[in-house]
């Protein structure tokens, strides 16, 4: 059965979207040095930043169903980019340290509602292959964001360089989902029960134990994936002597490696299996992970983080899919936008624990941290993916 025009223009334009999200975040990582010194800050400050967007990402993504339900896809698209588009490139004037954090609460409304939707929309129409595409998506974003800031620092010596580009990219994208608002609103014939449909109460679904494990695993998951990609070139350069423009390019392959995991996954998962593939991808990154700790060759480190984000790729959107097989199907939907939600969470919390304990210890603290993560991250895993874990409700 082909599929119609409609809905394969509605797919490319999410493909769009998750590229656009993944943009801002790639900057990041390789911007901070500069960023530090330009604000003369401390290292673990980064911290505040994170919690800042974290705080507009997770307001906007718990409360994204009655946003998209008021707004529409299309409307909710046109308005994250603008304002993501107006955090980003407000960072480049931005005279004061607090004037940056407030923007970034900006920035995290503006990713909040699209990803938890689009989310929902995808694991709700489509199967496991598209959803692992569709995060692929995000990859190609992330994966330019350390390119574009370090062409900007190597040729201009300046972190705005790199934010008024990606600005203007996202200004661009409002306007072209903002002229094609009207092919999120074609109405489809009632099919089979969707994700949904199902009206069950918040309040219910948080009385459900493997909700509450589920939320736990994506917060783990994602503050490790955020860790990697914002500390990366921070350990490489300042801890480990590697020189900023080849530092930036391996900081950039961890998303690209990342990437190309995730295409290959939408390949491979109806061949293997979600569940084998993501386990996989768990045990192999915990070995990279613990290559990083090591380090006990020059390139050692290198390959680790090569290693770490192409074995990551099929994780997060494997772990997306399979909610509703984890926590039932009247369940899913509540759960998938609470799973975005916690996710910004993880993305602040866990890298800004390492920063502390970059700053406190020292930066070869990070990949000790992060390997005892993985560790934690694969039982959790196992036992929410158990069926012999009895549904009985927390409050019971």
């Amino acid at each position: 059965m082909k599929t119609p025009r409609s809905k394969i223009g509605l797919i490319l334009l999410a493909f769009i979207a998750f590229i656009s999200l993944g943009l801002p975040d790639g900057l990041l990582g390789i911007a901070w040095p500069s960023i530090r010194e330009h604000f003369s800050l401390r290292l673990d400050a980064l911290g505040i930043l994170l919690f800042a967007s974290t705080a507009g990402y997770m307001t906007s993504s718990f409360f994204s169903g009655q946003v998209i339900s008021k707004l529409g896809v299309g409307k909710t698209l046109a308005l994250s980019c603008l304002l993501t588009s107006v955090s980003l490139i407000g960072y480049t004037f931005a005279p004061f340290w607090w004037v940056m954090v407030l923007l970034g609460v900006v920035a995290g409304l503006g990713a909040g509602a699209i990803d938890a939707g689009l989310n929902t929309y995808i694991a709700s129409n489509f199967g496991e292959g598209l959803m692992q595409w569709l995060h692929a998506s995000y990859g190609v974003g992330i994966t330019l964001g350390p390119i574009i800031m370090t062409v900007g620092l190597n040729l201009y010596n300046a972190w705005q360089w790199g934010y008024t580009n990606v600005g203007i990219a996202q200004l661009l994208l409002a306007i072209c989902f903002f002229f094609t608002i009207s092919m999120w609103t074609q109405k489809e014939q009632k099919e089979e029960k969707k994700l949904t449909d199902y009206q069950t109460p918040i309040s219910e679904t948080l009385r459900q134990p493997k909700v509450w494990m589920s939320l736990l695993l994506f917060f783990i998951y994602v503050g490790i994936e955020v860790s990697f990609g914002t500390w990366t070139y921070s350990l490489l350069t300042l801890s480990r002597n590697v020189s900023t423009q080849v530092a930036g390019y391996w900081s950039g392959s961890y998303w690209a490696t990342f990437t190309i995991g995730r295409i290959l996954a939408g390949l491979l998962t109806r061949r293997f299996g979600i569940n084998r593939l993501v386990l996989a991808g768990q045990v192999s990154a915990l070995v990279g992970a613990i290559l990083l700790w090591w380090n006990p060759f020059p390139t050692a480190s290198i390959i680790a983080v090569s290693i770490i984000g192409f074995s990551l790729s099929p994780i997060f959107a494997g772990f997306m899919s399979g909610t509703s097989s984890r926590v039932g199907e009247h369940h899913a939907a509540n759960t998938i936008g609470m799973q975005v939600s916690v996710s910004g969470l993880g993305a602040a919390v866990v890298p800004a624990v390492a920063g502390v304990l970059a700053q406190n210890i020292s930066l070869e603290a990070i990949p000790v941290y992060l390997t005892f993560l993985f560790v934690i991250l694969i039982a959790l895993y196992y036992f929410s993916s158990s069926r012999t874990i009895k549904q009985t409700n927390l409050l019971s």
